[in-house]
């Protein structure tokens, strides 16, 4: 083995989008950084669907670019199909998402990090981590060389003991074309971690030569779609369509007569997949009734001719797979380009973690992305962005940064991954937000870019926009407020006329164009949300205040729970097992009572 000549302030591990944010919101905090992957050419890969974006993963996205990282810049710079998800519903739930162009992603992606002053990328294999007297100091590759480091953020998506299924076919690897990572998950194990098994898939890629479009609905993107809240001078790549066709009962049939060898219901396959990402095998038992299901055929990029099959994921053998596709209208001739496939990995079970991602047995080391239970790129990137700030923050000696639920999406999901007990891959949804009022898509910016100016993440002139940007939506709302006119006969407030499901922000300027400016559709948007939604807004708010009191009211990591006989003993469990940061947490865990709560509490306070 040899020293690598350098003590790096941050060490990343892996280079999926949540090594991407971590190393990225390191290095622009001024920490030196280490970023290592096992091959450089697939730096933000793509793995499974090239979008970015969805419903809550779409408020995510906004919400990294709103503290300063790259996940919606590069999803902008290499777009070729936006849609703005739920128009139809409330505002709450308005969600952009992108088609991409993988490969583009990935170059661009891998373009802004080797930019970056304090970061250096590396090919390497992690072997071993090195950890003394309960503290990290670095990483042992495979390459013998050892990397030493003031912390570690493990961001090793589903490479640790990834076991790819194709019907009998068994391999090792992280994911297709890919190692796995196996040293590491013994190494977890013997520090005290406990370990879960994960399972999730991919469709197939088919050749878009061999596929008939005229049978299918084409999808069109829509316009005035973006991630960024920041301009940019980057060409815009051209904007493809998608096409909507469905399966059909010769499709179920043929997926019925080989369920057996599906590795998913073959029993071949014991962990447990996402719950609303289901595999085709999956769709046929579960709704026997329903004799078609929707499939969306997806460009994968501008220069490729591989079309995504999004909406048969599946882990049936490739024979079956190419008979399975051929049943589908548009697809009669369709040419697998890469078989679908299911991966089993491993991943730390809750309750090991604090908020800041930072584990609770080793110092220093940070687990992020998928090894933490989650799935899809947005859930990973916004957990690297926090752990990459927090090591910076913890080697320059200053106070931890924590969203919570009523501050973010991000806060959201980190609080349920810390809390909640997983028996199955993590995805984000608008539903499991109880502010989602609050945190809209839209003001992402408004709500967190002042954090990351204080970071060092944004720079003053963005921060200045927001600011002029908050001033205009304030002014506005405050004339609309104090002025009346006469409509329909009757003095009323422009407020009250705009919240009005009649109104809208574009027909009140030409009803009172002296009063109401076009400020950009952005604005114009955001201003109309305050005055139309005012009064459940304001409950949110106060609903916040009314618990802020407990989210605040910390529990050392030390306090004794066995030390409260009053305590269930189903609560004393948990608390025991997940050590909850604060009585706000503790009161999310299942098993704890309100009840529980209080007597909390008062040990607490005694």
């Amino acid at each position: 083995m040899w020293n690598y000549p350098e003590t790096f302030d941050v060490i990343v591990v892996g280079a999926g989008h949540a090594g991407c944010e971590a190393a990225h919101a390191a290095a622009r905090m001024g920490c030196r950084t280490l970023l290592l992957t096992m091959n450089l050419d697939t730096v933000g890969k793509m793995s499974c669907n090239p979008s970015i974006g969805g419903t809550a993963k779409g408020q995510i996205v906004r919400e990294i670019d709103a503290l300063g990282g790259l996940m919606g810049k590069v999803a902008d710079e290499t777009a070729i199909h936006y849609k703005m998800l739920n128009r139809s519903k409330g505002a709450a739930v308005w969600a952009p998402r992108s088609q991409n162009d993988k490969i583009r992603y990935q170059i661009v992606m891998k373009k802004k990090l080797e930019q970056l002053p304090n970061l250096l990328l590396m090919q390497g294999t992690i072997e071993d981590l090195i950890v003394e007297k309960g503290k990290i100091g670095g990483v042992r590759s495979k390459e013998g060389v050892v990397f030493l480091g003031r912390s570690v953020l493990l961001s090793s998506g589903t490479f640790i003991r990834g076991l790819i299924h194709i019907g009998d076919a068994t391999f090792s690897g992280g994911r297709s074309g890919d190692p796995a990572a196996e040293g590491l998950s013994v190494q977890l194990r013997k520090l005290g971690f406990r370990l879960g098994r994960l399972k999730t898939g991919t469709p197939p890629r088919l050749s878009r030569k061999s596929l008939d479009f005229s049978q299918m609905e084409i999808q069109w993107g829509d316009e005035g779609v973006r991630f960024s809240f920041d301009p940019s001078d980057a060409p815009s790549l051209p904007q493809l369509p998608c096409y909507l066709t469905y399966t059909t009962a010769t499709t179920r049939q043929i997926v019925w007569d080989n369920l057996h060898l599906s590795p998913l219901h073959s029993g071949k396959i014991q962990s447990l997949g996402p719950r609303y990402c289901l595999s085709i095998e999956s769709k046929v038992v579960r709704f026997a009734d329903k004799e078609e299901h929707r499939i969306f055929i997806e460009p994968e990029g501008v220069d490729t001719d591989e079309m995504y099959i999004n909406g048969i994921s599946t882990s049936l053998p490739f024979h079956v797979q190419q008979k399975m596709i051929r049943t589908i209208p548009g697809l009669e001739r369709g040419d697998i380009m890469r078989p679908a496939y299911a991966i089993e990995y491993d991943y730390l079970e809750s309750g090991q973690l604090w908020p800041t991602l930072e584990t609770k047995l080793i110092e220093g080391l940070f687990s992020l992305g998928q090894i933490n239970g989650t799935t899809g790129y947005e859930e990973a990137a916004g957990q690297g962005i926090i752990a990459g700030i927090n090591a910076a923050l913890k080697v320059q000696g200053r106070e931890p940064f924590i969203l919570k639920r009523s501050d973010a999406y991000i806060g959201v999901m980190i609080d349920e991954l810390i809390t909640k007990e997983l028996d199955e891959p993590y995805r984000m949804f608008t539903s499991r937000a109880e502010y989602r009022l609050l945190l809209r898509q839209d003001n992402s910016d408004r709500r967190l870019r002042k954090w990351g100016y204080d970071l060092g993440l944004i720079d003053r002139e963005r921060w200045e926009r927001v600011r002029a940007k908050e001033q205009t939506i304030e002014e506005q709302v405050d004339i609309l407020k104090r002025h009346h006119r006469v409509y329909e006969g009757k003095s009323t407030s422009l407020a009250q006329l705009l919240s009005r499901p009649s109104l809208n922000y574009k027909e009140m300027q030409r009803l009172f164009p002296d009063l109401i400016r076009d400020y950009g559709e952005e604005v114009n948007f955001q201003i109309e949300l305050e005055i139309k939604y005012e009064g459940y807004i304001e409950r949110q708010r106060r609903e916040v205040a009314r618990l802020d009191g407990i989210e605040h009211f910390y529990i050392s990591p030390d306090f004794d729970y066995s030390q409260i006989p009053a305590l269930s003993a189903e609560a004393r469990e948990k608390l025991l097992k997940i050590k909850p940061f604060s009585v706000g947490q503790a009161s999310r865990l299942l098993g704890v009572t309100q009840a529980d709560i209080q007597i909390l509490m008062i040990a607490l306070k005694r």
